[in-house]
């Protein structure tokens, strides 16, 4: 892949986490998270609609790892049980996408400035700090830490601000179209990230 540059018309990238750098989760872990949550491994979907209906909450700073939990199981997990649910959870979705790191570092060494704005609770935050690609990123926003979460604009303003750029000077990157939608009312430039990296280089190198 050719490098990205910072003379591509762009004065800084907002990221979001998941679906773009982080990889999605394959069915063998969602089942190893539902086995761990004692639900039945036949039923699949009714855990996925259970632990999806409380995660904006989740994600937002609103509930604890123990009240989400206790809404996705309609029980109180007990301790251990809880630690290993937030441990399941957790690795989860920390498999990254070496194509997307590698676009990112070539983004980096060209001087373009990296921000992180990702729907995350907090354990789970603390977690990416901790990874080396964080380290490419000038800041990073998670929305537990924010108490506001995409698509809700006040989420966007956090990164906005840190990049002290013009907004359409910026691109925002994210898998889903609903926060793409509400990036480019802000006068962001975005990109809806379907899985394919070399969409993501070509962003950065366009001169438009």
């Amino acid at each position: 892949m050719t490098p990205p540059t910072a003379q591509a018309g762009l004065d800084a990238v907002i990221l979001d986490y998941n679906g773009v750098i982080g990889l999605q989760p394959t069915t063998g872990q969602w089942l190893r998270l539902a086995r761990t949550a004692l639900w039945s491994e036949d039923d699949l979907p009714a855990f996925q609609h259970a632990f999806w209906s409380a995660r904006s909450a989740y994600d937002a700073g609103q509930l604890s790892d123990l009240a989400y939990w206790a809404t996705v199981l309609g029980h109180h997990p007990g301790a251990r049980r809880l630690r290993e649910l937030r441990d399941a959870d957790t690795d989860m979705w920390t498999s990254t996408d070496d194509r997307v790191v590698e676009v990112l570092h070539q983004a980096h060494e060209s001087g373009l400035p990296l921000v992180l704005l990702s729907n995350a609770p907090r354990h789970f935050s603390d977690v990416l700090d901790r990874h080396p690609w964080r380290r490419l990123m000038t800041h990073a926003f998670y929305s537990a830490r924010l108490q506001v979460y995409k698509p809700d604009p006040a989420a966007y303003q956090h990164a906005m601000n840190a990049t002290g750029a013009a907004p359409h000077r910026v691109l925002f990157v994210d898998d889903r179209s609903d926060n793409c939608h509400a990036a480019r009312r802000l006068g962001l430039r975005t990109l809806h990230y379907t899985g394919r990296p070399t969409d993501l280089a070509a962003a950065l190198q366009s001169p438009n």
